[in-house]
């Protein structure tokens, strides 16, 4: 039995939602579950599905079955289990995810399993018909952290849109949102959408990847307003207030959960001079500058794992450090204000990237004529709220 999201009929969505909460009604009661069960473990909801198909999978290094004591990956279990897989495709970071940010992945063949492999990142974002030739059924199972510049929701879009131009299906695996216990931030201006953002919705949108699916397919995002043929196999166990501790870094510099939870609010220093960490082993849990007065707390970056060119590389650089914060439920720009007000060059301050990290022009002139940090955090709630009535229609959980 599986659940298919058809926005034409109304009765098996209002069926496949009161499955999904009753599968989840354990975890109401108990925000700190250990054992929600994520969609690629509940193979007999899907494999029903890939039998005598020939499949495309698009996977990295989180698309993993758990078992009592460690993990295999989805395709080497439905390789086991004679699924006739033709093809994979990775998003940034690549199929193993050790790739750093931004960087550039070829095409290659998996070493393991010799199956091709089509990057989905650079000039190449999106399946072409040749790449789906032969494909019958597609299969997404990539572990999101709920940021709107994360771009695996890109890669999702794209894929979407891809499949529904070839009309091929869409299985799509959920997995735990762990910034999905709050919506806040910056709300994104279509007119600054890219593979950073593409769609109007706030930084931290509060919905696991197959929900947001459903989104992209519900409000007619895709290119031409099609429609994908969409599958969403659910998690079990799951809310938005489940605590998720997530097992495999999602990408290089996401190394632990003080790091996913401090991102949405320290991102914004990917398109300005200042250094979150990378470059050294606390990526995304400190920020400073060589540029920066001195402080008691400085460090020096340097090329490593996943940051082959760290900003202030081999520089000490004088800041902020945050792994001792508390778990936040919102965005803070305490962070992003005080690293503007200590810059000494507000000229340089903002990179070429920085308006669609943000998503508008706003966030720039917010900073540029003062406002506190508690000015701009205000000021995104009335769109904050908005969306939150938009998102309502597609929760699951």
């Amino acid at each position: 039995m599986h659940f298919k999201w058809m926005f034409k009929n109304t009765f098996l969505i209002h069926v496949f939602f009161l499955l999904a909460v009753l599968s989840s009604c354990k975890a109401q009661n108990n925000p700190q579950t250990k054992n929600i069960i994520v969609a690629a473990n509940r193979t007999e909801l899907y494999l029903p599905l890939l039998q005598a198909k020939k499949v495309g999978i698009v996977a990295n290094q989180t698309s993993v079955i758990f078992k009592n004591t460690g993990y295999t990956h989805l395709i080497d279990s439905l390789l086991q289990r004679n699924i006739s897989i033709q093809k994979v495709f990775s998003p940034e970071h690549g199929f193993r995810g050790t790739a750093d940010a931004a960087e550039k992945v070829n095409n290659s063949v998996d070493v393991t399993t010799q199956l091709p492999i089509v990057s989905l990142y650079g000039k190449h974002k999106k399946p072409t018909t040749e790449d789906l030739k032969g494909i019958d059924l597609m299969i997404f199972d990539i572990q999101d952290v709920g940021v709107r510049f994360y771009t695996y929701i890109s890669t999702l879009h794209y894929v979407m849109e891809a499949c529904a131009e070839n009309q091929i299906p869409l299985l799509v695996l959920d997995r735990p949102n762990p910034n999905g216990h709050y919506v806040d931030g910056p709300m994104l201006n279509p007119k600054y959408s890219s593979f950073v953002g593409k769609h109007p919705v706030p930084l931290v949108y509060g919905m696991t990847i197959g929900e947001y699916a459903t989104m992209i397919n519900g409000e007619k995002w895709l290119a031409n307003q099609i429609q994908c043929d969409l599958t969403l196999i659910p998690l079990s166990n799951y809310n938005h207030n489940s605590s998720y501790h997530l097992p495999i870094r999602p990408s290089p510099n996401l190394p632990n959960d003080k790091a996913i939870n401090l991102y949405p609010s320290l991102g914004f220093f990917e398109g300005t001079p200042i250094n979150a960490g990378r470059g050294t082993t606390y990526q995304f849990q400190r920020y400073g500058s060589s540029s920066f007065p001195k402080t008691n707390f400085y460090y020096t970056p340097k090329p490593n794992y996943g940051s082959k060119y760290p900003k202030d590389d081999a520089k000490i650089c004088y800041g902020v450090n945050l792994t001792n914060t508390q778990k936040l439920s919102k965005v803070s720009m305490d962070w992003l204000v005080d690293a503007y007000h200590k810059y000494p060059d507000k000229t340089a301050f903002f990179g070429k990237t920085f308006t669609i990290h943000a998503g508008d022009t706003i966030l720039e002139y917010q900073l540029k004529n003062g406002f506190t940090a508690k000015e701009i955090e205000q000021s995104w709630q009335s769109k904050t709220q908005i969306f939150k009535k938009l998102r309502k229609k597609y929760l699951v959980y």
